[in-house]
């Protein structure tokens, strides 16, 4: 990037005009969103099931299936993210945390990069979603969520690749 010029800095993205050159050495004009990155977690129990959200997503146009996740806060660890999340949208601890990889979301257009974790050993913890969260909280086999996936009716690109991790680290 050889410059930017912003054009929205709301309360978690920034959205600019960038000047950037290829490697070909041509010089163009793209529309670029910032953003701080994130976690998302699969919670695995003891029983090989696993704890998703049906929460409302405005933009994807109603309730979606997902892994819990959240934004990463200024300068924080992605596990820090997770655990934190855990607790929040699904009242769970985890006794640990696997980092599973790395995905980037959208990379046409976004350098949002999501952190996919592995939870373990999950107990009860105090927690609540945020104001601005309307969540639901299933928890169903591992088999069936990933029958979710290829049914359709999961859809949310974090949770398919962070599923699929799962279950491969599982052997699954």
């Amino acid at each position: 990037m050889t410059s930017r010029r912003e054009l929205y800095a709301g309360r978690i993205v920034k959205l600019g005009l960038e000047e950037a050159t290829l490697p070909s050495g041509r010089t163009l004009t793209l529309e670029i969103i910032r953003h701080p990155g994130a976690a998302a977690i699969v919670p695995l129990h003891a029983d090989g099931t696993v704890t998703l959200i049906w929460q409302h997503r405005h933009a994807a146009g109603g309730m979606i299936w997902e892994v819990p996740a959240g934004v990463l806060e200024a300068g924080e660890d992605p596990a820090t993210c997770a655990a934190r999340e855990l607790a929040e949208e699904v009242q769970l601890q985890a006794d640990t945390l696997l980092h599973l990889g790395a995905i980037h979301t959208t990379p046409g257009f976004t350098d949002e990069r999501i952190h996919l974790f592995l939870a373990t050993g999950l107990r009860p913890a105090a927690g609540a979603p945020e104001a601005d969260e309307y969540i639901r909280v299933h928890r169903m086999p591992l088999a069936e969520a990933l029958g979710l996936i290829r049914s359709g009716a999961l859809t949310d690109a974090k949770t398919i690749c962070a599923l699929h991790l799962a279950a491969a680290q599982l052997g699954a």
